[in-house]
């Protein structure tokens, strides 16, 4: 069964498991956790280097340089790693190009090696002073293979703290989620029958304790509210089947009589009529509540000719003409009961909103179809046919209380039959009833 409804349209998101969130959590902690704990190692490790380093360089440059004007005639001073090169502001020449532009302070300097030619890296310290410049090399390429090797490390260890994050949070999660898991296993058991046997007793007094309380008490109250509606249900087609069929027997008595009137003979009728709906009725409710399929055969033509002559009856003048229309014959595994109930609903609707024109039902290959004249549907009837209480905005002080088309989309979703209804090609209604 189908029917045009935007409430069925919007469909839940899907969800991750609970056990995939612990995980999840366990996980995104770990990696979260050891990588801040990486990045901060590396960055305090480069300051803390930077600043020792550059302290050391601006010293020794200063010791250099006071050297020098001690003793100018000295080249340099042999440290090891550490290079001193002084120029005089008179041969800025021989600077290498890398040194000239900087100023006083230490930087970072790239420069081939003289044996390999391939580039070191420098700390460079810088004092310019007005007749010579200072320089203090101090090659660094080892702190930088260092520097290197502990970020692999570190990004070795964010891998496997990662890892064992993983192996914690799936262990977490099996020992947190088997509670639930018994829960909802015991659940499952006991919904198959008709007293659920008490969760509560099988787990600790914790939350998972008290959702096992929750649910005992939600399942006594529905097996009470399942149970009183069973009895309401049996007791109401007990109940209002005896007096129908007392009204049946009397009815067919009346009629039998030759020398009733015609006047009262078509009131009898009516009344005869009206006891075989509500019979179809009760029994189709009846199969609704227990949400059970009878067992039965019918023949949807002939079924549509005795609701249409039903309908006639009743017109008391009204100008709208009853035609039926397609194939003779169309036999269906369905007691007549629910076919008249769900066909009957589709037919009166056509003819109540029909205030004069025709309605046409035809018998197709697998399904029943029902035109009218009437005035059309409108966008808020399309949308809202099928809900339970709703009348069409074209029902003005007509009897009933919308409920007519909700029983005929629950009888389609037990008979897995389909139901739709659309506007006509020029004007009215069409309500078309596909077999399954």
């Amino acid at each position: 069964m189908q029917a045009t409804d935007p409430a069925l349209a919007r469909l839940p998101r899907a969800r991750r498991r609970l056990r995939t969130r612990i995980i999840l959590s366990f996980v995104l902690f770990g990696f979260a956790l050891t990588t801040l704990i990486a990045a901060t190692t590396v960055y305090m490790r480069n300051r803390v280097e930077s600043n020792v380093l550059g302290a050391a360089l601006e010293k020794n440059n200063n010791m250099f340089a006071e050297g020098f004007y001690r003793n100018p005639t000295a080249v340099g001073i042999p440290f090891e790693k550490i290079q001193g090169r002084q120029f005089s502001t008179r041969k800025l020449d021989k600077v290498p190009p890398e040194w000239r532009d900087l100023s006083n302070g230490v930087h970072d300097v790239a420069m081939p090696a003289q044996a390999s030619g391939e580039p070191r890296v420098y700390k460079l310290a810088v004092r310019k002073d007005p007749d010579y410049w200072f320089f203090l090399a101090y090659d660094i390429a080892e702190e930088r293979e260092s520097q290197q090797k502990l970020n692999s490390a570190l990004v070795a260890s964010v891998g496997i703290f990662t890892v064992f994050s993983l192996l914690i949070g799936w262990w977490s999660a099996a020992r947190v989620m088997s509670p639930v898991t018994e829960l909802a296993q015991r659940l499952r058991r006991s919904g198959t029958s008709s007293s659920p046997e008490a969760l509560a007793p099988h787990f600790p007094e914790d939350e998972v304790g008290e959702l096992a309380k929750a649910l005992d008490d939600y399942a006594a109250r529905l097996t009470e509210v399942v149970q009183r509606d069973r009895e309401f249900n049996a007791d109401v087609s007990h109940e209002l089947r005896t007096p129908l069929a007392v009204i049946r027997g009397a009815v067919e008595l009346l009629l039998a009589r030759p020398e009733l009137d015609e006047r009262t003979r078509t009131r009898l009728s009516r009344i005869q009529r009206a006891e075989l709906q509500c019979t179809d009725l009760i029994s189709a409710l009846l199969l609704l509540s227990r949400n059970e399929r009878a067992v039965g055969q019918c023949d949807a033509a002939r079924v549509a000719q005795q609701l249409l002559e039903s309908h006639r009856a009743q017109l008391a003048g009204k100008p709208v003409e009853l035609r039926l229309e397609g194939a003779a014959t169309l036999p269906l595994d369905v007691p007549e009961s629910v076919l008249s109930v769900a066909l009957g609903n589709l037919i009166g609707n056509a003819v109540k909103y029909t205030p004069s024109g025709e309605v046409v039902v035809r018998v197709l290959a697998n399904a029943v179809e029902v035109s009218d004249s009437g005035p059309g549907l409108s966008a808020e009837d399309a949308a809202k046919l099928f809900t339970r209480g709703y009348r069409g905005t074209h029902a003005g002080h007509s009897q009933g209380g919308g409920i007519g088309l909700s029983i005929v989309r629950r009888l389609c979703a037990l008979y897995a039959w389909d139901v739709r209804v659309r506007p006509g090609d020029g004007r009215g209604v069409v309500a078309t009833l596909t077999f399954g």
